[in-house]
């Protein structure tokens, strides 16, 4: 065990999603190090306790494993369980943590970020009830990162290739199959045999694994348990590049999906996840499912999964995603929420049994089996609908719109903008925002405009300015908010929502539904001359 003198950073900040960077600046000397030892300095009831570790393959991640392992010998944790070859999907990490009773777990990827020797890189901390670290234990690391002068670090090194146990030092690593305990849990939750008979008779299935981490989960219950041929899976080797890649599903970045379910050969379903597990896209034939709506589908069907046969209890949204879920909870007499960005704050409402579903528009969506999103799960549970209810992607929306009314939606990513424009977008729309109210523009008229500001019914912390609302008598609104994921420059994400009552026309075209909530967002704000974009780098 070394004792090692190190240099400061002044950028570990950790965001929403833990601290993501570029490749090259977690290869600075003693970067990662630092950050890793901050952690085992803030949570000191690692020492003698039980970690899990793993990541999505992503390059780095092997190095990154062994140095975490070295790190966590010299500070006397007594066991790491480590995925093998250092694969472990995000919702996988939270299962394992939460299965055998762990302190915490480190994870270690940079989500839907692309990878590669020029690509991203990211490490989160979650804590002992499976779910992301709080926002106070993210901010003492930061502070300790500040007034880093050492480290600790063990020698040695662990054959991640072959599942067994070992020691490193005193520390005891076992290394396990990472598929397995994730896969056994999916089938306490659904009715496999009812997804297989429907899958091997009446549906035809293609999954994307955008050679992420989702591929041998794939293989394990699509293929093995559930009894689809290998060939409906896409990409399904995970690279430590993503192939090329960006692992980010969205009608840009897996085109190829999209292409495939909109030609004139599709299959009934398709499905995509992300990098690490944790997000993901449903398909019909000729149909994309919103996030949006995807929530409030499965809020409004997860009774029909063995699970959830009792009811769920509430559903939580986070609050850029369309207010679909809160219309089926207001019919189902269940409790909703609207929280900030980060699947951190649904984790008071899970461990408080106030709620079960949650979900946010960036694709992702769980329950309370986890403390992560889990793109699987929501792939499992659209399966599960569509099995018992034998009806297709199309027709469950058409019904669901039908019933509660539908809410168009779509964001409008502008990445990597310089910091000062997007900042100067956000200052001109938060000036106006008293003085909105009452005001109407191209016919809407405004009903409340303000900067959203949580107050956690569970602890009674508050969480302020996250991000700027703007909303219509109609029920329609726009939202407005930096976002934390990106490692270059700025993002900056445009929300824009109209809602059509169930009587009303639930089939017009998504961007010109939109055109006029757009149109009033740029009225307001001057967007894209202010960051000198023509349109947005990604519609979703």
């Amino acid at each position: 065990m070394t004792d090692v003198q190190t240099t400061r950073y002044d950028d570990q900040k950790p965001g929403t999603s833990g601290l993501r960077k570029t490749v090259s600046v977690f290869k600075q000397p003693h970067y990662l190090e630092n950050f890793v030892q901050a952690i085992f300095d803030c949570v000191p009831e690692l020492k003698g306790g039980l970690l899990i570790l793993g990541g999505d393959g992503r390059y780095h991640n092997d190095v990154a494993i062994q140095t975490i392992l070295r790190i966590a010998a010299a500070n006397g944790v007594a066991k790491v369980m480590v995925g093998k070859d250092g694969i472990l999907s995000t919702p996988a990490v939270s299962n394992m943590i939460r299965q055998y009773g762990a302190n915490g777990g480190f994870v270690l990827s940079a989500s839907h970020n692309p990878g590669g020797p020029d690509g991203d890189f990211g490490i989160k901390y979650n804590v002992s009830n499976g779910g992301p670290a709080a926002t106070s234990l993210t901010d003492a690391v930061f502070e300790r990162t500040k007034v880093m002068e050492h480290y600790q670090i063990a020698d040695g090194h662990v054959d991640l290739s072959t599942l067994g146990h070992s020691n490193l030092g005193a520390m005891a690593v076992s290394v396990f199959d990472p598929v397995t305990d994730y896969a056994d849990l999916m089938e306490t939750l659904f009715d496999f045999e009812t997804i297989r008979r429907f899958l091997t008779s009446d549906l035809s299935l293609i999954f994307d694994a955008m050679h992420a981490v989702t591929g041998p989960y794939a293989q394990e219950i699509f293929v093995r348990r559930l009894g689809v041929n290998s060939d409906a899976l896409m990409n399904a080797t995970p690279l430590p590049d993503f192939g090329g890649g960006h692992p980010d599903p969205n009608p840009v970045y897996a085109k190829a999906l999209f292409d495939r379910m909109f030609g004139d050969d599709a299959p009934d379903f398709g499905a995509a996840s992300d990098g690490d597990g944790d997000r993901n896209i449903v398909l019909g034939r000729g149909v994309y499912v919103s996030p949006s709506d995807s929530l409030a589908v499965i809020t409004a069907n997860a009774h029909l999964a063995p699970a959830y046969r009792d009811g769920i209890k509430g559903v939580a949204r986070s609050m850029p995603t369309s207010r679909a879920s809160d219309v089926v909870a207001a019919a189902m007499g269940i409790e909703s929420f609207e929280t900030p960005t980060g699947w951190k704050y649904f984790g008071n409402l899970l461990d408080a049994g106030r709620i079960t579903v949650c979900g946010e528009e960036s694709a992702g969506t769980s329950s309370d089996h986890v403390r992560e999103k889990d793109g699987l799960w929501a792939i499992l549970m659209w399966l599960n609908i569509l099995a018992v209810r034998r009806l297709s992607v199309q027709d469950i929306l058409t019904d669901h719109w039908a019933t509660y009314g539908r809410h168009y939606y779509s964001r409008h990513d502008y990445e990597s903008v310089a910091a000062d424009k997007a900042e100067d977008v956000m200052a001109r729309l938060q000036g106006q925002l008293t003085t909105l109210p009452g005001t109407t523009l191209r016919k809407e008229t405004i009903s409340a405009a303000d900067s959203f500001t949580y107050h956690d019914p569970i602890d009674g912390s508050v969480t302020e300015n996250q991000g700027l609302r703007v909303m219509f008598e109609s029920g329609s609104r726009f939202v407005m908010r930096l976002s934390g994921t990106g490692t270059a420059g700025a993002t900056l994400r445009l929300y824009l929502e109209a809602y059509e009552p169930k009587d009303g026309d639930h089939h017009a075209d998504l961007s010109k539904r939109l055109e006029p909530i757009a149109a009033i967002a740029e009225d307001l704000t001057n967007l894209r001359q202010t960051v000198g974009r023509d349109g947005p780098s990604v519609v979703s």
